[in-house]
C-alpha cells in the first residue's frame, strides 16, 4: 500500500530517488515552504508548519533549516567569503565564516569571485553560507545536476563529511552509489507518492514495491 507519511529523525541522511517528475523537489518545497498546495501535514519540531506566518517562515529559515538549490543563488560581485558572510546579516549566532569555508575545503579560495570559481567550488560555497546558520536540518534539490561529472565527487564528499559529523539532511539525488553508500534511509516516490521507505540495503537489493523494482532495474540494470 502507497502512503505519504514520513519521520525525518535529527542526525540522519534521507536520500530520496525517483524518475523525473514525480514529486522529489515538490516536497523539498513543500517542507521548506514555498509551497503549500499539499494535503495532510508538515510538522517541524512537533509543529504544523503548513499554517506558519511569513514571519515564523523567516524565522524558521533563519534558524532552523536552510535549502540548497539546483541554480546556486550566489553573488558574483561578491567574494567567496563575502557570500558566506550573508549568513551573518540573516542569523543572530552563525558560524565563522571563514571556518566554515575551510571545512568545506575553500580556505584558499576564500577571496576568489564565483567566475574564478569551477561549479562544484561555487557549490561549495552556497553550502558553506546554509551551513554558517547553523541550521537543524538541511535540504538539498539535486545538489549535482548542474556539474560536470568530474566536478561531483568534490561535492558528495562535502556531503559525505556532513552526514558523519550528524547533519541531518534530505537530499534529492539521482546519485545512486551516493545513496547506497552513505544514506541512512532511501525514499522512493511515484506520481506524487511515498512507495517505498527503508535502509539503503533493503531498497536497492530487496525493493518490496512493483513501482520501484521497475525504477531501479532501469537504474541499475546488475541489479535487476
Amino acid at each position: 500500500v502507497w502512503h505519504q507519511d514520513l519521520i525525518f529523525r535529527k542526525e540522519e541522511m534521507y536520500l530520496i530517488e525517483a524518475a523525473s517528475g514525480t514529486g522529489k523537489s515538490s516536497l523539498c518545497s513543500y517542507i521548506y515552504g514555498y509551497r503549500n498546495d499539499y494535503q495532510g501535514i508538515i510538522n517541524f519540531d512537533e509543529t504544523n508548519i503548513k499554517a506558519y506566518s511569513v514571519k515564523q517562515w523567516v524565522d524558521l529559515r533563519k534558524h532552523s533549516l536552510s535549502m540548497l538549490f539546483q541554480d546556486l543563488r550566489i553573488f558574483t560581485e561578491l567574494t567567496a567569503l563575502e557570500n558566506v558572510e550573508l549568513a551573518l546579516q540573516i542569523c543572530k549566532n552563525p558560524m565563522d565564516a571563514q571556518e566554515v569555508m575551510e571545512d568545506v575545503g575553500l580556505g584558499e579560495r576564500l577571496d576568489n569571485f564565483p567566475a574564478q570559481l569551477s561549479g562544484g567550488e561555487q557549490q561549495r560555497v552556497s553550502i558553506a553560507r546554509a551551513l554558517a546558520m547553523e541550521p537543524k536540518a538541511l535540504l538539498f534539490d539535486e545538489p549535482t545536476s548542474a556539474l560536470d561529472p568530474e566536478l561531483v565527487g568534490d561535492v558528495l564528499d562535502v556531503m559525505k563529511s556532513l552526514a558523519k559529523e550528524g547533519m541531518t539532511m534530505i537530499v534529492v539525488t539521482h546519485e545512486m552509489g551516493f545513496a547506497r553508500d552513505v544514506a541512512d534511509r532511501v525514499i522512493f516516490m511515484a506520481d506524487g507518492y511515498v512507495v517505498e521507505e527503508g535502509r539503503p540495503d533493503a531498497i536497492f537489493t530487496a525493493p518490496r514495491e512493483r513501482r520501484t523494482q521497475s525504477f531501479l532495474s532501469r537504474v541499475l540494470p546488475a541489479t535487476a
